[in-house]
């Protein structure tokens, strides 16, 4: 299964460096954890992706009804050993967003359509990355997938966030949940949030992979409900 680690041998090269290698014998003494983890994401998003299915289907009428453009919005991510994976999410943004501005977003963001806003407020844009996490590519809770070009910045300490599949929730993902705020007053965002907000997070991620168990887990996604309702 895709969230069982691989022997250090076979990791890409990369991640066989010093500063990984503490992580890498943390989670290894964890493996059942890890097993019973990728049983658990199978088992909740199928059982989700049925009880959730009509409200999936009301708000991409929603979103196709409020601005023209695709239900959906795709694109490439980061996840487990740096494999690279297409991320889905409710499309929150005009159709040519990207081509707009840059690839973070900061508060107020003109791109972001009316029924975007009220999405990524109770964060209901991220329902179908249910689908990630059943073929594998993403876990519920975990290290947020980045793009590219962020990855290629990471430190040889970050990159131990490789190790596991890539989550929806993440105890970084809670204390960041505002980091739009954060970049809203910046006259260069994206290098704002490669200087700032990023090691930041990594900090809250890394220290999750040492104090890594399926009760750590639970514990993130109750936080992450509390989160999102307050």
């Amino acid at each position: 299964m895709r969230s069982l680690l691989k022997r250090w041998e076979q990791l890409p090269q990369e991640l066989q460096n010093d500063s990984v290698r503490p992580y890498y014998e943390a989670l290894s003494r964890k493996r059942g954890q890890l097993l019973l983890k990728r049983v658990f994401d199978i088992l909740l998003s199928l059982v989700l992706l049925v009880l959730l299915s009509p409200v999936m289907l009301i708000l991409a009428l929603a979103i196709r009804l409020d601005s023209p453009g695709e239900v959906l919005f795709r694109q490439v991510r980061v996840t487990q050993y740096g494999q690279e994976f297409r991320i889905f999410k409710f499309r929150t943004m005009v159709a040519n967003a990207q081509q707009l501005g840059t690839q973070v977003t900061v508060q107020g963001d003109m791109r972001i359509t009316r029924v975007g806003k009220l999405l990524r407020k109770c964060r209901l844009d991220e329902l179908p990355q249910l689908l990630n996490i059943l073929i594998g590519q993403m876990s519920f809770v975990g290290t947020r997938p980045e793009v590219p070009r962020y990855v290629r910045q990471y430190t040889p300490q970050m990159l131990a966030t490789l190790l596991l599949p890539a989550g929806v929730p993440s105890q970084a993902s809670i204390r960041y949940k505002d980091e739009d705020r954060l970049l809203d007053s910046s006259a260069d965002p994206d290098r704002t949030y490669v200087e700032q907000v990023l090691p930041g997070k990594m900090e809250y991620n890394l220290n999750s992979l040492l104090d890594f168990s399926l009760w750590q887990d639970l514990k993130t996604m109750v936080q992450t409900v509390g989160a999102v309702l307050h």
